[in-house]
């Protein structure tokens, strides 16, 4: 590797790295607003410049390549210096034709405490300007319900264009003119329509691209931020919740390189709304038809009542998609007790069987493992509605090539060219024609579209013995991949919430005459026909709410400590970051409650007591952020289960990405997000 002397300091850096990149390894700080390490490289601020000695002026480190560097006379290192006065005059006088046109607004600025141009203006600014000419003023752009614009602020540093080309995959966003006239802009200012466009947000190092929800809410010295997990589908991305005093104000991504990178969706940025939002806010009995507050030794009076009638034989459980690990173990703890075998975490009728083992459900070749591939089969699924993160990681390895990609199911623009392989089961049986079998290291992603319907099991079967054949799974690697749309599904079937000996799966509790007794965690996506008795544990007046005979509030994602396992099999922990309201709980703390009334008491007392007894029976569970393997012996027993599937196409799961969930559907953010996708919602440009 060729050799460098950066401030004096000798390192040997690969030739591939640029200037920018050495200098970072020698650990000097090199100030810049254009370039991001996710994205390509512009040169356009020239903020980075350095004196590269031999050089006749300041070159801009971030598009100058290490091997473009030429050693000394006399054969010795290329010199590099970062703090020399040349250099601080030369990023000193960038800093002030920056400052020329910039309105200098921060006292107005929602990016005000955490701007890259004030942080650097306090090191290269000046107390003066030279110039007196009239500073420019640009019309601010409409660009949708999410971002808002200030383009009097933008500095052209072409960030947000080059996300929205390369990573987002909808290149909606461009730039018109030339010089002090060149503006940012989507075609005719429309709306942008990528379910990534927030993350530009993160990416504007100015105050030109804003939360247009978050405007004018709040200073980031105000703000008590958490660590936490997201839950609006199952890929588990890293966030930051930003509370002041009880409330959600804002939440924002963490880096995770195996999960997320540093982007989230735009459900996840923005769904902070629907936290607040319809919420169930005190326990609710039905009396004569109609939904009346109660306390809750009346609600759970009620409730043990009809249990007490029905016995444990017509007694099951729903859990929903948005649940944690503990409150699920926990209630399947108290359905054992009862003595009911029928609890079900599969709201959608997914034919999915833990008893098969682990990795008949994950996403065995993990997220990171996409970058490995050469080969990736889509089946009954569209990634981009269902995990926008893991569809940009599914572009990212298509964008650096030699990645063949297929598809079986409904045709979408997924953001990459692919091959459509067919619409149904029965174009698997084809696939040896089309579909090359002498890739090294080939994902087969099965999704919900797949798996959810009658024939699930016949399909999975199908595709498990179609993806041995091909060579997807092997001693190394194992290519076959479920993705899930529910956060709590991967975490649920590993606590075994699924029917027990004799039990009933969701489509069998919903029969009318079935059950008398059904107690719903959260579970939202289903219609209970009339006839059983419904409880409902939840946190937004939705469906299951309406529905209830009696409802006891809980706390959403954000009010709850809570292990989430990702559908790659990755348990992370959420983080409380505010309170529930009024006399809502905490669900398992609800459940512990609950069960004492009903005389089957659950033995933990605290959330560290239930986390063990979880850790402890699923000792998996304990390795935080860490993923356990699955033995692919499970794909060998779902080949051979056998089964002949229907000859109807694959649906989607998803028909609308912005409304999945309760938190989503009481979301005013969402529900115009939604409209706007639809085309009901005809915004005209402010």
């Amino acid at each position: 590797m060729p050799k460098l002397i950066v401030d004096g300091k000798e390192i040997e850096v690969p030739a591939e790295y640029t200037l920018l990149q050495a200098c970072e390894a020698a650990g000097a700080e090199v100030p810049r607003f254009c370039f991001h390490e996710r994205l390509s490289i512009a040169g356009n601020c020239r903020m980075c410049l350095v004196e590269l000695v031999g050089s006749p002026k300041p070159v801009a480190s971030c598009a100058w390549a290490v091997r473009d560097c030429r050693p000394g006379p006399n054969g010795e290192p290329p010199v590099v210096n970062t703090k020399t006065p040349m250099v601080k005059k030369a990023r000193e006088g960038v800093m002030e034709f920056l400052l020329i046109n910039h309105p200098l607004d921060c006292p107005i600025c929602d990016q005000g405490g955490e701007c890259d141009l004030q942080d650097q203006a306090m090191a290269y600014g000046m107390d003066k300007s030279r110039f007196v000419e009239n500073k420019r003023a640009v019309e601010d752009k409409y660009i949708g319900p999410l971002v808002k614009t200030i383009m009097t602020r933008c500095i052209h540093c072409t960030r947000c264009i080059r996300f929205v080309a390369e990573v987002a995959g909808a290149p909606e966003l461009g730039a018109i003119g030339r010089g002090e006239d060149m503006e940012i802009t989507t075609y005719l200012e429309h709306a942008m329509s990528s379910e990534l466009q927030g993350n530009v947000i993160d990416l504007c190092p100015v105050g030109a691209l804003t939360s247009r929800p978050y405007a004018f809410q709040a200073r980031p010295w105000e703000l008590i931020k958490t660590e936490s997990i997201d839950v609006m589908d199952a890929v588990g991305s890293n966030i930051r919740v930003d509370t002041r005093g009880r409330e959600v104000q804002r939440i924002l991504p963490r880096t995770n390189e195996a999960v997320n990178e540093e982007w989230i969706s735009d459900k996840t940025r923005f769904i902070w709304d629907g936290l607040r939002t319809q919420r169930l806010d005190r326990p609710y009995v039905r009396d004569g038809g109609r939904l009346r507050p109660a306390s809750w030794t009346e609600a759970f009076a009620a409730i043990a009542a009809r249990v007490k009638q029905a016995g444990g034989a017509k007694t099951g459980a729903v859990v929903g998609d948005l649940a944690s690990v503990e409150e699920v173990f926990a209630l399947r703890d108290l359905m054992e007790r009862l003595g009911s075998p029928h609890i079900d975490c599969r709201q959608d009728g997914a034919k999915l069987d833990p008893a098969l083992g682990r990795a008949g459900y994950l996403f065995n070749a993990t997220i990171a493992g996409i970058d490995e591939a050469d080969g990736l089969l889509i089946i009954g699924s569209n990634p981009r509605k269902e995990a926008p993160i893991l569809n940009a990681r599914i572009r990212k390895r298509w964008l650096a090539g030699g990645l063949k990609i297929g598809l079986v199911g409904e045709q979408a623009d997924l953001t990459y060219d692919y091959e459509h392989l067919g619409a149904g089961p029965e174009s698997l049986a084809k696939l040896g024609e089309r579909w090359p079998a002498k890739l090294e290291k080939q994902i087969w992603l099965v999704g919900q579209g797949a798996l959810a319907r009658p024939d699930g099991a016949a399909v999975l079967s199908t595709v498990a013995q179609a993806a041995v054949a091909a060579g997807a799974v092997k001693d190394a690697w194992n290519g076959f991949s479920i993705l899930h749309t529910a956060a709590a599904r991967a975490g649920a079937l590993d606590v075994g919430a699924v029917p027990g000996k004799g039990g009933l799966d969701v489509a069998g509790m919903l029969e009318p005459g079935k059950l008398d007794v059904l107690f719903l965690l959260g579970a939202d996506e289903i219609d209970v026909p009339d006839g059983a008795f419904v409880v409902y544990i939840g946190t937004h007046g939705d469906r299951g709410a309406h529905r209830a005979d009696v409802i006891l509030p809980g706390a959403v994602y954000t009010e709850k400590s809570g292990i989430y396992v990702n559908t790659e099999g990755r348990p992370q922990l959420a983080n409380r970051a505010a309170f529930p309201p009024g006399d809502a709980r905490e669900d398992w703390a609800i459940l512990r409650a609950l069960s004492d009334v009903l005389g089957a008491k659950l033995p933990y007392d605290s959330l560290a007591m239930l986390r063990r007894a979880v850790q402890e029976k699923h000792p998996h569970l304990a390795l935080i952020d860490r993923i356990e393997p699955a033995s692919p012996a499970a794909i060998e027993k779902l080949a051979q289960l056998g089964g002949k599937p229907d000859k109807a196409p694959f649906r989607l799961p998803i028909r609308d990405f912005y409304l999945t969930n309760p938190i989503a559907r009481a979301s005013a953010m969402m529900a115009e997000c939604s409209a706007l996708a639809s085309g009901k919602l005809a915004v005209a440009a402010e």
